[in-house]
């Protein structure tokens, strides 16, 4: 039995603790820069939990998905590196949009910028909670090669 652990068994534990503690920031500056009164969590129909939790949970799993993307180009550069593809450099692009459309998405950046979204309830989180599987999925399969 092995005594110690394959290098690609480390790169996944060590990516999944920076997602986690990504996360755990994300959700205490969300909540801080998200200075709503207290509020018990939304029920349907009740706008008004709707701005601390849809919004918080958009904020960590947008958070979430910059650091996928961040760790997805790094990935493709790193093969681009070895193989010189056309395609992998098509990847490096598309990972630069994606990535730069993510963060604008962020609601801390609009709120930086001074905008706010609201009503929205959880039709704010569902397209980050999609598209966080897929860049789970586009990592985990990107990384195996």
């Amino acid at each position: 039995m092995k005594s110690h652990m394959d290098n690609s068994t480390k790169i996944w534990i060590v990516t999944i603790v920076t997602l986690v503690a990504i996360a755990f920031v994300a959700a205490l500056w969300a909540s801080y820069s998200f200075s709503f009164p207290q509020r018990p969590l939304p029920t349907p129909g009740d706008v008004r939990g709707d701005l601390e939790f849809f919004y918080v949970a958009q904020t960590v799993v947008s958070t979430v998905n910059v650091s996928l993307l961040i760790f997805l180009l790094t990935t493709y550069v790193d093969i681009y590196r070895k193989t010189r593809s056309q395609f992998t450099f098509g990847l490096i692009i598309f990972s630069l949009v994606f990535l730069l459309r993510t963060l604008t998405a962020n609601p801390l950046f609009m709120r930086a910028f001074g905008f706010a979204a609201f009503g929205l309830g959880p039709f704010a989180l569902l397209p980050e909670l999609f598209e966080c599987v897929a860049l789970s999925i586009l990592l985990y399969l990107s990384a195996k090669y």
